[in-house]
């Protein structure tokens, strides 16, 4: 791909990277929750948490109210992970994904 690949695809790349960053970011979210105490005033977790929030709060709409939040957010991740695939699957479809040259 060339740099101006980039620029000229932004309607696949963008997307592509909000959803990467937020899954990451809930997996570094879920391995912070194992070893920091969830009120912990670490700005680190804070962050986290600050940013993953929407995400855990749509997520729980799906999960049972007993999963512990831990798992709640590991199938954030795995939510995540499959709407980048549709993403891409989506993109496929209409011929919109930027070509390898």
């Amino acid at each position: 791909m060339t740099g101006t690949s980039l620029f000229t695809h932004w309607y696949f790349h963008l997307p592509n990277f909000i959803l990467a960053a937020l899954m990451y970011t809930l997996l570094g979210r879920a391995l912070l929750g194992l070893i920091v105490p969830p009120d912990s005033t670490n700005y680190i977790w804070r962050f986290f948490c600050r940013i993953t929030d929407p995400v855990v709060a749509v997520i729980a709409l799906a999960t049972p109210k007993a999963a512990a939040p831990v798992v709640v957010w590991l199938f954030g991740v795995v939510w995540l992970f499959w709407l980048r695939v549709g993403l891409l699957y989506l993109f496929l479809v209409l011929g919109a994904v930027p070509k390898v040259s």
